[in-house]
């Protein structure tokens, strides 16, 4: 039976984890190939964002690179803090006096996606996480 929850836990995280690496990837792509780092830069300047340029580059940096480590499993607590950090800011700059409700621009999606990130960062990260190879491997190599 717990081998049979550790299987359905470590599935439940894996699946989390992907889901939350696409939207960070795709928003990152967005900032890097639609809209390009100058265009999100001068958004940000106009949203009053603190050191727009760096800021714009932070955020894109973080959800492309971030997504896809997310998606393959790596470094994942590590992506997690970054990604919650990046996603405070959308809240306090961005999404703070739309409200609540991401249909009127509210923090809503940048909440939920601090939820999962916390979730993921601290749960086991699945069988199909380069984290879990690579700690599997360390473990090995100092157990010999």
């Amino acid at each position: 039976m717990a081998a049979q929850l550790e299987r359905g836990q470590g599935l439940a995280s894996t699946i989390a984890r992907v889901i939350l690496g696409v939207i960070f990837f795709a928003h990152g792509w967005q900032k890097f190939v639609t809209f390009g780092m100058d265009g999100v830069a001068a958004n940000f300047d106009k949203m009053g964002v603190p050191l727009p340029t760096l800021s714009a580059w932070f955020a894109g940096i973080v959800e492309l690179v971030g997504g896809a480590a997310l998606i393959i499993g790596f470094a994942v607590p590590i992506v997690a803090v970054l990604g919650i950090i990046d996603m405070l800011g959308a809240i306090i700059f961005v999404h703070w006096d739309a409200g609540f409700f991401a249909s009127n621009g509210g923090y809503e999606l940048p909440l939920a996606l601090i939820a999962g990130l916390i979730a993921v960062g601290i749960a086991s990260h699945g069988p199909l996480a380069a984290d879990t190879h690579l700690l599997n491997r360390r473990s090995k190599a100092v157990a010999k």
